[in-house]
């Protein structure tokens, strides 16, 4: 969907993003590589995350990290943050983007899945936060974290990744409000749906007697987005490259809808 990079003056600096060997963490890595950024990625599956970031050198050039670590622990946590700032020696943008959508009756939820929710969604960007903030502070860097709509409208059978939005949401309007001084910006970015592979999926599981993209246009009917079709991955990693662009720098403690005027509240 994207053209010609943005020229967004993030030549030479250093953002870490998670998630990065599939869907909006992807596109976001291209989006940075195109934008002359030195990127860091991490997944859980090593063998995908090698796979995505050989083809994002081959299409993109520049300077990729690539660690298999696991977010949802504290030594995921540790492992990317440390190889990021001993590879590249600084740091300039976080984005915190490993998530999933996982979500069902309350009463079906167990503990396991609370908390294992609670650890990739909220947890992970609090340690990498507080790893990260020292270097951030020193280059007067930005945080982008990327959440979803439910966290500021909730529907039924949302949980327990409309709470754990929420509490995303919190997180960064606090950490905004304190890391102002230091010139350290903190956004969030709310995507409503967006093609990926957990939409594929999906796709696969329940529509597959559709092409691909007559399902999304079945998808975006039925989950009445306004503007009548599903979101692109690239389209959310170029909000990301702006917001953590000096373009942005007046812009901290908010958090933007891309949801194809899907959510009801701004």
């Amino acid at each position: 969907m994207s053209g010609e990079p943005l020229r967004l003056q993030l030549e030479g600096k250093v953002v870490l993003v998670t998630g990065g060997s599939s869907g909006i963490g992807r596109a976001t890595v291209a989006r940075l590589l195109q934008e002359g950024a030195r990127v860091a990625t991490c997944a859980r599956d090593a063998a995908r995350l090698e796979r995505a970031a050989a083809e994002l050198r081959a299409a993109h050039g520049g300077e990729l990290l690539a660690v298999p670590a696991d977010v949802s622990t504290a030594a995921g946590v540790e492992r990317i943050a440390d190889a990021t700032l001993a590879h590249y020696g600084a740091l300039h943008g976080l984005v915190n983007n490993a998530g999933s959508s996982a979500a069902g009756p309350f009463a079906t939820i167990t503990d396991a899945q609370w908390e294992a929710d609670i650890a990739l969604k909220l947890l992970a960007p609090v340690r990498l936060a507080r790893r990260c903030l020292p270097a951030l502070s020193a280059t007067r860097g930005a945080i982008v974290n990327v959440v979803a709509i439910g966290g500021k409208a909730p529907p039924a059978r949302s949980m327990p990744s409309a709470v754990t939005r929420a509490a995303g949401l919190a997180f960064t309007k606090a950490l905004a409000q304190e890391y102002a001084p230091q010139q350290v910006r903190v956004n969030a970015v709310c995507i409503g749906v967006v093609r990926s592979a957990q939409q594929e999926h999906h796709w696969q599981r329940e529509f597959a007697h559709l092409d691909l993209e007559s399902f999304y246009v079945e998808w975006a009917r039925r989950r009445a987005v306004p503007l009548g079709r599903i979101g692109y991955a690239e389209e959310v990693a170029d909000l990301i490259a702006f917001l953590l662009s000096e373009r942005a720098g007046y812009i901290t403690g908010t958090a933007i809808n891309i949801d194809g005027g899907l959510s009801p509240v701004w």
